[in-house]
């Protein structure tokens, strides 16, 4: 899949989930999620624990 390919289905993700986490990146790796949260607070939480694991967050609502 192309790098453009991959920002379309992204912005795709980013509009299934309206606060929440939508995507996360590690090196060559890519992953499509739809993580919603019920709040900021969550949310943050969430987007702490993934980049602590070194993954680069996309996410809704912060």
């Amino acid at each position: 899949m192309s790098r453009k390919e991959y920002q379309g289905l992204l912005e795709v993700a980013k509009e299934q989930v309206p606060m929440g986490v939508y995507a996360l990146e590690k090196n060559d790796y890519a992953e499509l999620r739809n993580d919603a949260c019920t709040s900021k607070t969550k949310l943050k939480d969430m987007i702490r624990i993934f980049k602590s694991q070194g993954f680069k967050v996309y996410a809704n609502g912060r």
